[in-house]
């Protein structure tokens, strides 16, 4: 049976491979198709599609949405990540967006960067984006920078130390919600999934809640299929995704080496995402938006 991939992201955000190196990653581990969804960032899809094309792989335009959350109205807030699936990322109105988030996390890296320095670690903006060029700087390149230079030994150590939200160097930064996100992925005729639900850490209630209030807003789908998931947790996401009327999706969030063992397809060794699961996303796509 083919395979698919539909969540994975390149190194124009937080993972190692290029775009295009992708494609030919697929390519090796049999794929038929994957979904590039980068942070807050479109950059790779052209060339993920080209070398895809070369290679006979299709590539899915997405994207991936950090949100902001609060499961009640003194609850802290939890960051909720939103996928888009066959976005149309050239419109005018969704690359003023992106922009906007773009800018948003060089504000908050600026300032992370300085709590740094100020704590004796050599580090600038200038240096992170100097050894990260032309991605969309996320705290897992925060994470590979600590680790390369010398400074922590895991690259987990490098969270539990600077860059979790409990440090006194984390800085956030401005976010949408996750209502938000679904609104815009359908502006621009995309599918809108509820990434990987489990790791929010919500109890049954909240996260009946959460999934409710983005159903009636237009949410699609969530991910059933991940790469962190037992199976009691498998069953669970799509007991509530059926309960909700949602399509299933899933993929292995691949990131390359920030990630060590989490390999693209496969996941820690048993995710397994159907083609079929991309056939039925295509068909409500179609459906949605009469392009059929």
């Amino acid at each position: 049976m083919n395979t698919v991939d539909l969540h994975v992201h390149s190194n124009k955000s937080d993972g190692s491979f290029s775009p295009a190196e992708l494609a030919d990653l697929a390519l090796q581990k049999g794929l038929r198709a994957f979904a590039l969804t980068d942070h807050d960032t479109t950059a790779g899809l052209e060339e993920a599609i080209a070398r895809g094309a070369e290679k006979g792989i299709e590539v899915i335009r997405g994207i991936e949405f950090s949100t902001a959350y609060s499961p009640a109205p003194s609850a802290p807030e939890k960051d909720i990540h939103i996928v888009g699936l066959f976005i149309d990322e050239k419109a005018p109105a969704f690359q003023q967006h992106i922009a906007g988030f773009v800018e948003a996390r060089v504000q908050r890296n600026q300032k992370m960067c300085a709590r740094l320095a100020a704590a004796g670690i050599d580090i600038s903006y200038e240096k992170l984006t100097a050894a990260f060029p032309d991605s969309v700087i996320t705290r897992g390149h925060y994470s590979r920078y600590l680790y390369e230079h010398g400074y922590v030994r895991t690259l987990r150590e490098a969270f539990d130390k600077y860059l979790g939200d409990h440090t006194p160097y984390f800085v956030p930064r401005e976010k949408i919600t996750p209502a938000q996100a679904v609104s815009l992925i359908l502006e621009v005729k995309g599918i809108p999934v509820l990434a990987h639900p489990t790791l929010y850490h919500l109890d049954e209630s909240a996260l009946t809640e959460l999934i409710r209030k983005l159903k009636d807003i237009g949410l699609v789908a969530m991910e059933t299929v991940y790469s962190t998931y037992s199976a009691a947790e498998t069953g669970q996401m799509q007991q509530l995704a059926a309960r909700f009327g949602l399509l299933p999706s899933g993929g292995s969030d691949f990131h390359g080496k920030s990630k060590p063992g989490l390999e693209m397809g496969t996941g820690y060794g048993n995710l397994f995402v159907p083609e079929s699961i991309l056939t039925a996303l295509k068909e409500k796509r179609d459906a949605l938006f009469r392009l059929s």
